[in-house]
């Protein structure tokens, strides 16, 4: 038997190889593996002796000769292949083992140029994987150092390994080699300016973990990322305390988190099932906590916090005396963690870099029967300037808190309607089938929340124009004084003029935030 052996991640290689030198396994290697085998004194024979020619422009042609390629694809029962390698002096090879050049490790490094990108783009070792993948009744192909002792365990039980463990880890090759390939493919898409939605769209995660279930028991689920830089994004935490994360644990974290990146003072967001139900700034982290809290004191409880701030002793003490499911946030002071860490349940995670935004170039993907629906990420919060339509301009103070709520109802569930004052959400509408049902819903919730005075003088966002002027006749009521909608509908004039007779500010955006 021979073993053709050349890794990059050289992960218990030399015990590998001495373990199927041992089983009168002849080993033929190349470059920097070669010489780990040779300074480790195990017999090994170079490329170069196999295919009688020399490796080559700086070792990008080593392997990729007849000899090497014919002693895979052979197939042993085919008796015209045996007699083809024979007559062309083909040695067979039974067993690839090969790492691939480390592409990804390569364009995550700082200032990578595209010449050095290229170049680390592997070419004969996906080709003999391949080839050995191709014919796995006789070829044994591993790229994974875990299973190595599963490769061992056989030959010294059976002789050889199983046709049924060459089928397992063919399939583990070409899962490999595409994932390396979409991951190539999406580097020079970027780089070439390519359409971002091309005809055929490849894409490759990682696995995080595991989940023990998905959104309900009876669902399997794992947890992957995106190739790239992690620094700020969900899959970029540290969790710090708690027991391990679940689908939607995470799910709800992501809404609570994205909303949390449109602030830049001090802001608590808290989140439940997917929507927000607390948003609050302050001049420090304590103080933006304690607004959060105070929205809705009922709906946080089990839900998730989320914080751009560094988490002191103080706002963990208010934080510990109520059930959360989860904090999030840029770091914990030790006397905080002390606090925190006496709660079993609670999952503490520290993110850093939570400021940073997914970049230009990500994809939403929402997952629909036979396919899949892709679209760029909503990452914008206005389109220019806001337009004033109504008699009356808003105040500047208004003008924050329609901004500040404009940005909650962005990643509220549509139809999604936001009530904000003091740089407080007041009440929040997620989800209805009609926009006055929302409006009812948040103007309900507030005033009962944290009472009438709370909603009168707030102000109100809308993810999506008013169909109708029940809105503001609703928000009249209750003491709105300024709306923020988009506008855009045949019937707008009935809501401005309906702010006009109430003395309401409205302006338009032009742009809408759907939240499906």
């Amino acid at each position: 038997m021979r073993a053709l052996i050349s890794v990059s991640d050289k992960t218990g290689i030399v015990e590998f190889a001495g373990k199927l030198s041992e089983l009168g396994i002849e080993i033929v290697s190349t470059g920097g593996t070669y010489n780990k085998l040779k300074e480790a004194g195990l017999p090994v024979i170079g490329i170069s002796e196999v295919t009688g020619f020399p490796e080559c422009l700086d070792g990008r042609v080593k392997t990729l000769h007849p000899k090497i390629h014919a002693g895979l694809l052979a197939m042993r029962s085919n008796e015209e292949h045996m007699k083809q390698v024979k007559e062309l002096n083909v040695e067979l090879i039974d067993m690839v083992v090969v790492n691939l050049y480390p592409f990804k490790q390569t364009i995550m490094k700082p200032g990578v140029t595209l010449a050095d990108a290229i170049e680390n783009i592997d070419i004969g070792g996906p080709t003999m994987l391949r080839a050995a993948a191709k014919n796995y009744q006789d070829v044994s192909v591993i790229i994974d150092p875990s299973d190595y002792d599963r490769v061992i365990s056989e030959i010294k039980e059976n002789g050889r390994v199983s046709v049924e463990t060459n089928f397992y880890l063919a399939a583990k090759v070409f899962n490999h080699t595409a994932y390396y390939d979409s991951m190539i493919a999406n580097y020079l898409r970027d780089k070439a300016g390519l359409p971002k939605y091309p005809d055929t769209l490849s894409m490759t995660f990682e696995k995080v973990q595991d989940m023990r279930y998905g959104e309900n028991p009876h669902q399997a689920a794992a947890f992957y990322k995106e190739v790239g830089a992690n620094t700020g994004m969900l899959t970029g935490i540290e969790q710090l305390h708690g027991k391990e994360l679940s689908f939607n644990n995470i799910n709800d974290t992501h809404g609570a988190l994205e909303l949390l990146k449109e602030y830049d003072e001090p802001t608590v967001v808290a989140c439940k099932h997917s929507n927000p139900c607390g948003v609050a700034s302050g001049k420090d982290i304590y103080e933006a906590y304690t607004k959060a809290y105070n929205t809705d004191p009922v709906s946080i409880f089990g839900g998730i916090v989320c914080a751009n701030r560094k988490i002191d002793k103080a706002t963990a003490e208010e934080i510990s005396k109520i059930f959360l499911e989860i904090v999030l946030a840029p770091d914990f002071d030790n006397d905080a963690l002390e606090v925190l860490t006496r709660k079993k349940n609670i999952r503490l995670l520290k993110l850093d870099g939570i400021e940073n935004k997914q970049p230009e170039t990500a994809f939403d993907v929402k997952k629909v029967s036979g396919g899949i629906l892709v679209q760029d990420i909503d990452n914008k919060l206005l389109d220019g300037d806001v337009k004033v339509v109504t008699d009356r301009a808003p105040s500047n103070k208004e003008m924050e808190d329609l901004l500040f709520t404009w940005k909650i109802v962005k990643y509220t569930k549509s139809n999604g309607i936001a009530i904000g004052k003091d740089k407080q959400s007041v009440g929040i509408g997620p989800g209805q089938v009609n926009r006055i049902w929302a409006t009812e819903q948040a103007i309900d919730h507030g005033t009962k929340q944290l009472g009438a005075d709370a909603v009168n003088g707030a102000v109100l966002a809308s993810d999506a124009f008013f169909p109708f002027d029940d809105c503001v006749e609703a928000a009249a009521k209750a003491g709105i004084t300024a709306i923020i909608q988009p506008g855009g509908s045949v019937r707008d004039q009935d809501s401005i003029d309906a702010c006009n007779k109430y003395g309401i500010a409205m302006v338009f955006t032009g742009m809408r935030h759907f939240r499906h």
